[in-house]
């Protein structure tokens, strides 16, 4: 019989199912440091970053966002160059601190689960995402990770979870994914999986099966343990 509590009394995952986590928002509370790093990059421009800006960056994909903020006459390679200008500033402004950034429980949550398959599906920029795994110490955890170049598609499309779910090996409905952003909601629900959403950005995120603070939850363990394999 299946035994769902490990030795030290958690949950574990039912067999057959998998962890698929977004980057910002999920693993490491980014967020404040990237509005910081758009409000000094914008400024170079003469644009200055208003709360409707910040709100519309969440769960987009860089090209996206360059041209929400500046209009679209620029050119594919000039949207490129901006999202890589700014991108390496967050790196630098980042890099002594990623162990701070993670979100609570994260770190304990992932070892308890190591035995399931899991993945990092992101809109993120490769160097961010390589950043932050390396820095962390986490990417040993993860079978897959697929960053936003990897997909045509960016969230709310869900082309990268259905990449993460094909990378695993395992249907789309018997994945749990993991999110902050109502894009990244949508792009889970699409791809048919399960969510459960992070409020580390926002104070409600409707679509999601379960809503939790952070890894320390309580009633997270106690969801995960009563799903099962759909398919």
């Amino acid at each position: 019989m299946y035994d769902p509590l490990q030795s030290d009394g958690c949950r574990r995952l039912p067999p057959g199912l998998a962890l698929i986590f977004d980057m910002d928002g999920v693993i490491v509370n980014s967020n404040p440091l990237h509005r910081e790093s758009w409000e000094i990059f914008n400024r170079r421009f003469g644009l200055e970053t208003t709360g409707a800006m910040h709100e519309f960056m969440y769960g987009r994909r860089n090209d996206e966002i360059i041209r929400g903020f500046f209009g679209g006459g620029l050119s594919t390679e000039e949207v490129a160059a901006r999202g890589a200008a700014k991108e390496r500033l967050y790196r630098e402004m980042a890099a002594g601190r990623v162990e701070s950034m993670l979100i609570p429980g994260l770190r304990r949550f992932v070892e308890l689960h190591r035995d399931a398959p899991m993945a990092v599906a992101t809109n993120a920029e490769p160097a961010n995402v390589e950043l932050i795994l390396e820095r962390s110490a986490l990417a040993p955890y993860f079978r897959a990770i697929v960053d936003g170049h990897q997909v045509e598609r960016p969230k709310p499309f869900p082309d990268v979870y259905l990449r993460a779910a094909d990378l695993l090996g395992l249907p789309p409905p018997n994945c749990i994914v993991f999110e902050d952003s109502r894009s990244g909601v949508e792009a889970a629900r699409a791809a048919g999986m399960r969510v459960v959403a992070l409020l580390t950005t926002h104070a409600e995120l409707p679509g999601a099966d379960l809503a939790v603070r952070n890894f320390l939850s309580e009633e997270l363990e106690t969801w995960l343990g009563a799903q099962s394999r759909a398919v």
